[in-house]
């Protein structure tokens, strides 16, 4: 049990902690949904972590850097240079990085405004997007997870939404649209911000292992490999298919997604650019739900697998 929530603890996607793979299990990037965000496959295979926010993507790579493609009118599909970053989170105009000292950078719309805090001991990373406000003005909230399991939160604070809880037996953080997740120790989940479709008021129980925030709902895996939703459910995006071999899940702005123990993906809620419908196969590691558009880690086989005895 106890490892399965640390391999849980790096499947989160989306407008959340990206899903974090290792280098031995790098793959390529395959994309679906709205070609206006350049749903394409990416040549490389050596991408370990994917981002999608809501028109741009981002995605790291096993040497450590950074490339982004999609909406850029912000800057924010245009990271820093350097290959020190370990984990990357798309937000709506701008998107942040952590970096192997620990710290936090920002980029595009806004970023001075976010008040993206000092110091060297941050272990994951969470940015949001608001649904409210209009797209020229770009305000969102995003959240740190730091070493001492304490959360700090900053940016657009309507709803208290930056508002980090006390305590420090954290273990991930998800922000959606304009509410907040938190997974503690104990398996338990909790929820503050915007509440008014119930996003922030996740189910009880200690058994729970990931969480994803959506734009206006929410999801969590379990540890018996089964998802439950709450909030908005709209499309149905909130109601995941019954199983108990999910391993990883994603919540976009009105579609979900889910990977599987075999490697296969399904998608579920708004589908209308295709977004909800990810592609045949059972070799993928890790996926990311955006807006109109979704992503995945495609492994791609040793060489050696390929030779029959």
């Amino acid at each position: 049990m106890k490892n399965a929530k640390l391999i849980a603890l790096f499947t989160l996607v989306s407008l959340t902690i990206p899903v974090i793979v290792k280098a031995e299990d790098a793959g390529s990037i395959v994309s679906w949904g709205a070609i206006a965000f350049d749903s394409k496959e990416l040549d490389a295979n050596d991408f370990v972590a994917i981002s999608a926010g809501e028109g741009h993507t981002l995605a790291l790579k096993s040497n450590g850097t950074i490339i982004g493609w999609g909406a850029d009118d912000f800057g924010q599909a245009t990271p820093p240079d350097g290959n020190d970053f370990v984990a990357i989170s798309a937000g709506r105009t701008y998107s942040l990085a952590l970096k192997e000292d620990s710290s936090i950078v920002g980029w595009g719309n806004n970023v001075e405004t976010q008040m993206i805090p000092d110091g060297n001991d941050f272990i994951a990373i969470s940015a949001g997007y608001s649904r409210f406000l209009p797209l020229y003005e770009g305000l969102s909230h995003s959240l740190a997870l730091k070493s001492d399991g304490s959360i700090i939160g900053w940016g657009w604070n309507t709803y208290g939404q930056a508002d980090a809880p006390p305590g420090n037996d954290y273990v991930d953080i998800a922000a959606g649209s304009s509410h907040s997740l938190a997974l503690k120790s104990d398996g338990s989940i909790i929820g503050w911000g915007l509440n008014d479709e119930g996003q922030a008021t996740p189910p009880d129980g200690n058994d729970f292992v990931a969480i994803t925030a959506g734009g206006n709902s929410s999801l969590a895996l379990k540890a018996d490999g089964s998802i439950v939703g709450w909030g908005d459910d709209n499309f149905g995006k909130a109601t995941p298919p019954k199983s108990y071999d999910y391993v990883s899940i994603s919540a976009g702005t009105s579609h979900s997604l889910a990977l599987k123990k075999d490697g296969s993906i399904v998608g579920w809620g708004w589908n209308g650019s295709g977004q909800a419908t990810p592609p045949e196969g059972n070799n993928f590691i890790a996926i990311a739900a955006g807006h109109l558009h979704s992503l995945a880690i495609r492994r791609e086989p040793d060489p050696d697998e390929l030779i029959g005895d």
